[in-house]
């Protein structure tokens, strides 16, 4: 079979290669590059494109380097400044997946392929003749919850290798095969950006504003910030305040005020209810006919712990999710994350709009 293989110069996705090879199928390895907001490289990425040079040839395959930059900045980091701005708490990962992995690659280059393979660490599977997205059998790594937002056309061309295994034994595979990245530490912060200071990054385009910080329980203002856009629901860290911990636990946008709870699991931090707004199904609406209580599992954020639920249709795309157990750190803008009662199939996701408080 002909893929297009998806690599980044980390070990998973240098493993998936190996994988895809070991089973006799035809590559053609291919590199999205992102540079800077100015369309600079930078020494990760020409680190990351090394080391996908040598694993194309290790394996006497093609390489194909090729630049998304302005659809990437344009799509998914305007999305995340736009919903940032709007008080609420984007996911990059997931619009990256639908916009530029499966989107604009796809569009431009994975659909000469049979399929287009990554590294990500979930699985697909049949039934009654339709493909669905499968959780990964390792569920710390696991990654269905940022593929929750791509399309059916996008899944039915898209294989997992790594799904069927644990990070432990993807690890083991490298170093056994000595590949060039086997001790390579895995990747971390946003989409193709790495680590980059989130904060500098939000002030560079939306600025600073000074506002207060109301404790909730009483009304009180016990400190100053720079603005609601650098706060998250459920963050604990960076407040500057004494005496804590304290938890941001709602944001008034209109007045630029962030208001916080103080102390460990107090009840304020947690919700039950979600609001779900702009469901999107990847295979199909799984409860076509009827949906009032049906049992479910559902993230709110990635992590290896799902909730079960019950969820209930309200209007078309509108739902409203009642966890069986509480949910710390619920905000808005959030994707909440469908799977089904046992917490193998990924259904899709739709957009938490509003919590019970």
């Amino acid at each position: 079979m002909k893929i297009a293989a998806l690599i980044s110069g980390g070990v998973d996705s240098a493993v998936a290669v190996h994988c895809l090879r070991e089973q006799g199928h035809d590559l053609h390895l291919f590199y999205i590059k992102i540079g800077n907001e100015n369309g600079e490289g930078d020494c990760s990425a020409e680190e990351d494109i090394e080391m996908c040079t040598l694993i194309a040839r290790r394996y006497g395959l093609p390489l194909e380097v090729v630049s998304l930059h302005d659809e990437y900045w344009e799509n998914v980091m305007q999305y995340a400044l736009d919903t940032v701005k709007q008080g609420l708490t984007p996911n990059p990962d997931m619009m990256c997946n639908r916009m530029i992995k499966f989107g604009y690659f796809e569009q431009r280059y994975g659909h000469e392929f049979d399929l287009t393979a990554t590294g990500h660490y979930a699985g697909t599977t049949g039934i009654d003749g339709l493909k669905y997205l499968t959780t990964a059998v390792d569920p710390v790594k696991d990654q269905t919850d940022f593929l929750a937002r791509i399309t059916y056309d996008q899944l039915k061309h898209l294989t997992f290798p790594l799904g069927a295994m644990p990070k432990a034994r993807v690890r083991e595979i490298a170093i056994e095969q000595k590949l060039p990245n086997a001790y390579r530490p895995d990747s971390q912060g946003i989409c193709f950006l790495g680590k980059i200071n989130y904060n500098d990054f939000i002030r560079r385009h939306l600025g600073e504003k000074k506002g207060a910080i109301i404790d909730i329980s009483n009304g009180h203002k016990i400190g100053e910030h720079k603005g609601y856009w650098f706060h998250t629901i459920g963050q604990r860290k960076g407040l500057g305040l004494s005496g804590g911990p304290w938890y941001v636990v709602k944001k008034n946008v209109r007045d630029n005020v962030i208001y916080v709870s103080r102390g460990y699991d107090t009840p304020l931090q947690y919700g039950n209810t979600l609001h779900i707004d702009e469901m999107h199904w990847i295979t199909r609406d799984p409860w076509l006919d009827e949906c009032d209580g049906v049992d479910i599992m559902f993230k709110n954020r990635h992590s290896p712990e799902r909730f079960g639920a019950k969820l209930t249709r309200l209007s078309p795309g509108e739902y409203v999710i009642e966890s069986n157990s509480p949910v710390q750190g619920i905000a808005p803008g959030q994707f909440a994350v469908i799977y089904d009662a046992k917490g193998e199939l990924c259904y899709g996701s739709g957009i938490i709009t509003g919590r019970k408080i």
